[in-house]
Formats: structure tokens, C-alpha cells, sequence
């Protein structure tokens, strides 16, 4: 489980209406955004594919790519779903941050390959979240449902005005 102490997995068995959720977001597009740190500690921002596999929540890479080599160097990530077309994002927008565990079992990476029909050689990561949010518009109010180990799932509301945004019990 790494440094994190959870997994897709463990995200699912406590919250599986919000692990739902943010799947269906996910499956909507096959292209998503992952931001990584480069050397220097600014972002990178790509294109990426995610895939749920297993119970587990799967990033595979080409190999020595960019996004790749950020991740074996400090393995902090963010995942963005795929807003889609226009402004209504579908379904709101869905993040997940945490950190990505290279996997480089040989029987692990033809065992993936196999099932993902992904041609080798490639990197892959296996994600562990330390957040999940999910971000929508609910009226007239902007709408964050935030997930991270340890600590109860939080639903805050905010109105268009100046009133303190208030949690829903």
C-alpha cells in the first residue's frame, strides 16, 4: 500500500457511492489530464489514460516519457477527469490526488498487458489516493464533496454571494 495507506480499493469499500461516482465521471472520455512535478518542483500537465482494473486504479506509460520519469522521481500526482464538451461538465468535475506506486513485477506488467491489450514495454502505476474530489453546481450553489483516509467524506456548500460556505450533516 505504500506511503499512503490506502488504495482504490479501500476508497471503495468506505465510500461506494462516491467511488461510483467518480468511476462513471472517469468512463465518460478515454483522454484525462495528470499533472506531475518536474525536476525543478513546477507542474506538467498531460494527456493521459486511467484505467480501473482489478479494484485498483491503473496508469500506464510509455516508456522514459516525461510524465513517467516525474512520477519514479517524486510520485505526487493529480488525476483530472475530462471536463468534456461545453460548460456543464457532465457530471461535475472529479480529481484525484496521492501518489502513484511504480509496478515492475515482469509477471505483474505481461499480466496487465495481457488483459489491457497494451503493447510492452511500458510503465506502469498503480494509484493510491490521498484525496478525491468531486466538484458541481447544485442550483445556485457550487457544490465540493472531498474523500481523503482517515477522515469522514465532507460535502460543502457555497452560495453566489458572501455568505461562509456551510458543510451538510
Amino acid at each position: 500500500m505504500g506511503d499512503t495507506g490506502t488504495t482504490w480499493s479501500a476508497f471503495e469499500a468506505a465510500e461506494p457511492e462516491f467511488a461510483a461516482t467518480v468511476r462513471e465521471r472517469f468512463g465518460q472520455y478515454t483522454h484525462h489530464a495528470l499533472a506531475t512535478l518536474r525536476k525543478d518542483g513546477s507542474p506538467r500537465l498531460s494527456g493521459i489514460e486511467a484505467a480501473f482494473r482489478d479494484g485498483e486504479l491503473w496508469l500506464g506509460m510509455m516508456p522514459s516519457s516525461r510524465k513517467a520519469l516525474d512520477l519514479r522521481r517524486d510520485p505526487r500526482f493529480a488525476l483530472l477527469a475530462n471536463p468534456g464538451a461545453g460548460t456543464d461538465m457532465g457530471g461535475g468535475d472529479v480529481r484525484i490526488s496521492g501518489r502513484a506506486v511504480e509496478i515492475t513485477d515482469p509477471e505483474a506488467l505481461d499480466r496487465y498487458a495481457a488483459e489491457a491489450g497494451e503493447p510492452q514495454p511500458f510503465h506502469l502505476f498503480r494509484l493510491e489516493p490521498t484525496e478525491v474530489v468531486r466538484t458541481w453546481v447544485d442550483g445556485e450553489e457550487i457544490v465540493f464533496r472531498s474523500w481523503a483516509p482517515g477522515r469522514p467524506t465532507r460535502t460543502i456548500r457555497r452560495g453566489n454571494d458572501d455568505s461562509p460556505p456551510r458543510e451538510d450533516t
